[in-house]
């Protein structure tokens, strides 16, 4: 939703009042929100606003809060989407490290993905089961994805 300066506000405002007397229904501004695709049922809207109907001032308050909500739910889905790109990336990186397909990362495993990239060096070898240690909350050995993913996130923070 694009926000509108006070002056569209007000030639709205004059349009859905057409008795001209200062009032704009609920049933008029359900109406404009259904027309927007905003749709809502009139009981929400009357709780919501807690009013029968709104004056200017109401109304460019209530145009305010509908942008302010728009936006925060912009914010909401900007992040979701950035989040489950995250997530698709990481699982993408746990299977480069999960060379059997397992569901799990070994050390071995960790070790052999780390030479590959040139990251390991073989004198400090137990450095491998110290990673793998630091992050693996049940204790069983190997990292798992939920275990990967927060050793991932951790190093990126």
């Amino acid at each position: 939703m694009s926000t509108l300066n006070e002056n569209h506000i007000q030639r709205i405002f004059d349009k859905l009042d057409e008795d001209g007397d200062g009032l704009v229904s609920l049933d008029e501004v359900k109406e404009l929100l259904d027309k927007i695709g905003a749709c809502t049922g009139l009981d929400e809207l009357q709780s919501l606003v807690g009013k029968t109907s709104l004056n200017f001032i109401d109304f460019l308050f209530f145009y305010e809060a509908m942008v302010k909500k728009n936006n925060e739910e912009k914010i909401k889905e900007d992040n979701n989407i950035i989040d489950n790109s995250l997530e698709d990336d990481l699982v993408e990186a746990f299977k480069v490290f999960d060379l059997n397909g397992d569901g799990f990362i070994s050390c071995e495993e960790l070790q052999k993905v780390l030479s590959r990239l040139g990251l390991w060096d073989e004198k400090e070898g137990s450095d491998c089961k110290n990673m793998i240690h630091m992050y693996d909350t049940n204790l069983d050995g190997v990292l798992d994805f939920e275990e990967f993913k927060s050793m991932m996130l951790v190093s990126n923070s």
